[in-house]
């Protein structure tokens, strides 16, 4: 690796789980949980299809900045329908890592987009508050299980 490499590869130290969300169907409202089962589709009780889209993520710092955009006081994880929100680690440092949380292993594989119910959730101007914001997509590795309070590291 060249020093570059070897920089970009380091984080400051693991992030933590905060918050986890199950969207049991298509519209239908978020759920919040402690702990989830996740397979090679995702999160048990979650409407994903697994691939590369298995696992939303989504980093806790973002909230109050989507907020700020939206003009609004505060935005909640289960407006934003994400499935796991981390604090303390650059999401967007990890694309392309493989990262544990629990003893499930990730692979991040990109950005999630906003998509257009943001503005029916965050009003005028919702979707463009997400853009750039809306956190990551994983691939499931290993599957296994994840809980509020789990570190979040790279493998």
């Amino acid at each position: 690796m060249t020093p570059m490499q070897e920089m970009m590869a380091r984080v400051a130290g693991p992030g933590v789980v905060e918050w986890i969300g199950l969207r049991p169907g298509r519209r239908e409202d978020m759920l919040s949980a402690n702990r989830a089962q996740v397979d090679e589709s995702g999160l048990w009780g979650d409407r994903s299809g697994g691939g590369k889209r298995a696992v939303t993520l989504l980093q806790a710092e973002h909230l109050p900045v989507i907020a700020a955009l939206a003009g609004l006081e505060a935005v909640t994880p289960e407006r934003l329908r994400r499935n796991v929100v981390v604090r303390g680690i650059n999401l967007l440092a990890l694309k392309g890592r493989q990262v544990r949380i629990g003893d499930v292993v990730l692979e991040v594989t990109g950005p999630c987009h906003p998509c257009s119910r943001m503005e029916e959730e965050l009003g005028h101007g919702g979707y463009s508050a997400v853009r750039g914001h809306g956190g990551m997509c994983a691939r499931v590795v290993e599957a296994g299980s994840v809980s509020v309070g789990d570190q979040v590291e790279p493998v």
